[in-house]
């Protein structure tokens, strides 16, 4: 008998699990079927479903608040009634950063870019209203058409098609804007420049995978690297240009708002193959060369560092930049000079282009050690970057036994270097992580992201191309859904382990640090998909989780979907607060069976724009 029981419970959990999947795909579907895509409609989506004849009302809801209880006790009647709802903000926040929030940036100093620096609202002034789309707002165009157009009524703003109109950056073109690849150095088009920039590096054969953009206007250079299979990190800051980081995410483009001012970058130690300013303004001599230093600590070891525009070659182009001849010199031998102390290696310079390669070591830089003007940093963590000021000091490398040994361990090419044990894991550095742990992990979200695809058979169709993982650990959720279609920026929460960046680096991925109890380095509606581990549970009692969610939904797009892994009392929780955020949510089981403790939250933002109340 007691066989028999167990089958039987086994079956009625099987079905269970078939309903909930069959429940949840229906859910999609259905949303998916009326997203307001850039003049389609998804009326193809709809036509499907209808096509199909699925019905997906002979699955009763998943409801665990009337039988389990939380944290904060059952929710009966009286309490559901109390729930929040979180009203609209008013229209003039459509497009507001609050860390980057132009009137109180004004109040900051504007010595070494600091009122451009990261400067959040204090608690008082934090808003706590549901951000707005602008009237007119439409999903994106899918990739690769994105790159060149973005909708009109996104990001309305023209300053950039006037101001940047002979350096073919942008375009207006009736209800779209058109992007051509142009770009202030490479008026001719991204292409033609990268081909320039690939008779140097190697692009092509995947031995660079990671590059950072620095002051990347609309973003053209990461967007023309796609096709040859590199990701870049870009940022610039929110300032007179109006929208670039906006537009670059309303591209496809990875992107943040973010400026080499006084703090460091939030990246991790040896992250990038590569690092590029093409005329982004900023005054690398400066300050005994701590700009370079600090491009040099995020930088691998046998990276590349790129500089086009002033004042490369100032000799034959001082005239048409309109500088002083004098001035431009000293610019350069300024750069010069802190890129030797750096012990790079220049490997090109024509027209306006500069190319200059890390060594692979310190085996050819001994010679510094003895130079009174190279200052080594003596922080025992070189990631621990969050609010940290910048130092003019050079970051040491890891040790090696030999004269061709890469510091900090060699990589593989991409794509193999995606599921190769990364260094940092071979060689014990991050503690408490085995080899087989790290291989573990992967397992586990394939496994997840297998069981996502069943849920929302849109994830890896080109429906979701910005995807935002809040709490990434190896970077595991994106290796498993890694696609031409998509990219995922992997945020390692500053109280989360920070040395597990650099692994999501070392796997040729991109991410960032952030602290999840202040905003995010973006634009309202830049990413379509959303997806948070544990993130509640690691935040628990550190910050408020209506702030988190709300901070969710201001970047998440119209008809954007949430996935949130959590355990079911942090889940139920999570789900009373959105229950006033117009989202459509349902909790799911594990993929294992109902027993296990850890559930799902499957959420969709509504469609809604400012002066609306109704998603319809």
């Amino acid at each position: 008998m007691a066989m028999k029981s167990s089958s039987a419970d086994g079956k009625t959990r099987s079905s269970v699990q078939i309903f909930i999947v069959f429940s949840l795909c229906c859910f999609f579907y259905i949303l998916g079927a009326w997203q307001r895509s850039g003049f389609g409609k998804g009326d193809s989506i709809a036509l499907e479903m209808t096509n199909s004849g699925a019905d997906c009302n002979i699955v009763p809801s998943l409801n665990f608040e009337t039988h389990h209880a939380g944290e904060s006790s059952i929710v009966g009647a009286s309490e559901a009634a109390k729930v929040k709802a979180f009203e609209p903000c008013d229209a003039r926040y459509t497009d507001y950063t609050p860390c980057q929030d132009q009137r109180r940036a004004m109040t900051f100093p504007r010595d070494s870019m600091i009122y451009r620096e990261r400067h959040c609202a204090p608690e008082k002034e934090k808003l706590h209203c549901l951000i707005p789309a602008p009237k007119g707002y439409v999903t994106p165009f899918s990739w690769p058409k994105s790159r060149d157009y973005v909708p009109y009524a996104n990001a309305p703003y023209k300053a950039l098609t006037v101001e940047k109109a002979i350096q073919n950056w942008i375009q207006y073109e009736g209800e779209v804007f058109r992007f051509p690849g142009g770009g202030t150095q490479f008026p001719q088009g991204a292409d033609k420049y990268i081909d320039q920039l690939a008779s140097v590096i190697p692009m092509e054969n995947g031995t660079v995978r990671t590059a950072l953009d620095t002051g990347c206007g609309v973003a053209s250079w990461g967007a023309y690297l796609w096709s040859r299979n590199v990701r870049a990190m870009s940022f610039a800051p929110r300032d007179s240009h109006e929208a670039q980081v906006q537009f670059a995410l309303e591209r496809g483009v990875p992107a943040v708002i973010g400026v080499l001012g006084t703090i460091k970058l939030p990246y991790p130690t040896r992250a990038f193959d590569m690092a590029h300013c093409s005329r982004c303004l900023i005054p690398w001599g400066a300050n005994d060369g701590m700009y370079l230093m600090e491009v040099d600590r995020v930088l691998r070891p046998g990276g590349y560092w790129i500089l086009s525009g002033p004042p490369i070659n100032w000799k034959v182009n001082y005239k048409a930049w309109q500088r002083p001849k004098e001035d431009l010199q000293e610019e350069q031998r300024k750069i010069e000079e802190a890129a030797k102390l750096l012990c790079w290696e220049k490997k090109y310079e024509h027209g306006e282009i500069a190319i200059w390669q890390k060594r692979v070591n310190d085996e050819a830089c001994r010679s510094r050690q003895d130079d009174p003007r190279a200052n080594f940093c003596k922080t025992d963590d070189s990631d621990d970057v969050w609010y940290k000021k910048m130092e003019a000091c050079i970051t040491p490398y890891p040790e090696t036994s030999s004269s061709d040994e890469v510091a900090g361990g060699e990589l593989q090419v991409f794509p193999d270097r995606l599921n190769a044990v990364p260094p940092r894991i071979s060689s014990g550095s991050i503690s408490g992580v085995t080899v087989d742990a790290y291989e573990d992990d992967n397992r586990q979200w394939k496994k997840h992201v297998k069981a996502y695809k069943r849920i929302n058979s849109l994830l890896d169709t080109g429906r979701y191309r910005n995807i935002m993982d809040m709490n990434a650990g190896f970077g595991g959720f994106a290796a498993a859904l890694e696609s031409q279609k998509l990219w995922v920026m992997n945020v390692v929460p500053t109280i989360a382990e920070k040395n597990r960046l650099g692994v999501v680096y070392e796997r040729g991925l991109i991410g960032i640090f952030h602290d999840w109890c202040e905003a995010f380095s973006t634009y309202p509606r830049t990413y379509d998909l959303i997806h948070a581990n544990h993130l509640f549970s690691l935040y628990k009692n550190k910050c408020n989780a209506d702030d988190i969610l709300l901070e969710m939904d201001r970047i998440l797009r119209p008809e954007g979907a949430v996935i949130i892994r959590d355990d079911v009392d942090t889940l139920i929780k999570v789900k009373r607060i959105i229950s006033g955020m117009r989202w459509d949510a349902k909790l799911v089981d594990h993929e294992d069976g109902p027993l296990v403790p850890e559930k799902v939250l499957i959420a969709v933002k509504q469609y809604w724009v400012t002066n609306s109340t109704s998603s319809h």
